[in-house]
């Protein structure tokens, strides 16, 4: 951790390829406004070492071994909803970035673009933003549209985040219980979820509504 009155940006590396890492940290070094915290070889120390760090930016490679990035983001996120995570990744095309953006992911790097875009890509991220290359932003773009939850639904999805039943839910809204369950069935198709709870997750880390 940085001392306190420290207001340089807190990283952590997480990749299972030494010499990225070491090349990620020498970029980092030769900006004063980073400093890298901790390095990770697999997911699962990502996960412990971030519970301990809680560094501003996390650096998250996709392929480890053990757990791997998407499931690291996951759980990093469920320690905490804010934190803030850009993909390391070999293949623009590859389909688990667009799962770990999902997951809540802030973005992602190219790495063969990490040498000369990491600095901005982590201000970018630090500041609040969502960061993509842009050779793929629209692409990832269109493939979030289908998936998107309507006012409606995130009205529903809300109420159930709060504890209510359908049938509190669609009293609430002045709506039918079946309409609520019609709802909710949408909801999780569209959010590839397991249950209510995984729907409710999954829609704090996209940021349908801020977490309290």
């Amino acid at each position: 951790m940085l001392s306190r009155g420290d207001d340089r940006i807190s990283v952590m590396i997480a990749d299972d390829h030494p010499l990225l890492r070491s090349g990620i940290a020498a970029v980092l070094a030769a900006n004063p406004r980073f400093a890298l915290v901790a390095e990770a070889s697999d997911g699962r120390d990502a996960v412990a070492l971030y519970q301990q760090f809680r560094p501003d930016i996390t650096l998250m490679d996709l392929q480890m071994p053990g757990l791997n990035g998407i499931d690291a983001t996951t759980a990093i996120l469920d320690l905490n909803p804010k934190a803030r995570i850009i993909i390391l990744t070999t293949y623009s095309g590859d389909v688990q970035v667009t799962r770990g953006l999902k997951a809540g992911a802030s973005g992602y790097i190219l790495k063969n673009l990490a040498r000369t875009d990491l600095s901005d890509y982590i201000l970018a991220v630090h500041a609040g933003q969502r960061m993509l290359p842009p050779q793929i932003a629209c692409t990832l773009a269109n493939s979030f549209q289908d998936d998107a939850l309507s006012k409606r639904e995130i009205q529903v999805l809300r109420a159930v985040a709060e504890g209510n039943s359908n049938q509190r839910v669609g009293a609430s809204l002045g709506l039918s219980e079946d309409t609520i369950k019609a709802h909710m069935k949408t909801i999780l198709q569209k959010l590839d979820a397991r249950d209510r709870t995984h729907a409710v997750m999954i829609a704090l880390r996209r940021g349908y509504w801020e977490a309290n």
